[in-house]
């Protein structure tokens, strides 16, 4: 079954990574009722792959991390583009996603977080 996904990689200063947790959960919350079919958040673990000397970008070098930083992997999946564009405009509208209503700034760098949308080309499901 096609499926789209929008995803993220992002710096997250270490000494933020559970107010980002926290952050995270209620993300994942408010896009789950809202219809997304999955939400995902997790943090780098293997970020210096052995990939047998072929070259290849890692995932601190895309998010630009720092020492004291560690970078996040998440995505949310939705039936369909049209799907994502619903759901999404639904969080938006949600009073708890308002600028004015968060009571810390973010706990990260959004300058240095990378998003996109991708069509499905192939999904497989055990």
């Amino acid at each position: 079954m096609e499926r789209y996904v929008d995803g993220f990689v992002l710096p997250v200063p270490n000494e933020k990574l559970d107010t980002y947790r926290e952050m995270a959960a209620e993300g994942g919350k408010m896009w789950i009722e809202h219809g997304a079919l999955e939400y995902f958040e997790g943090i780098g673990d293997d970020m210096e792959p052995d990939m047998d000397g072929m070259p290849i970008q890692t995932f601190p070098q895309l998010a630009e991390t720092r020492d004291d930083e560690s970078v996040v992997f998440a995505f949310v999946v939705f039936e369909s583009r049209e799907h994502r564009d619903e759901v999404n405009a639904k969080v938006m509208d949600n009073p708890a996603m308002d600028p004015d209503s968060f009571d810390e700034e973010m706990p990260f760098d959004s300058e240095r977080m990378a998003y996109g949308g991708f069509r499905s080309i192939v999904s497989r499901e055990n």
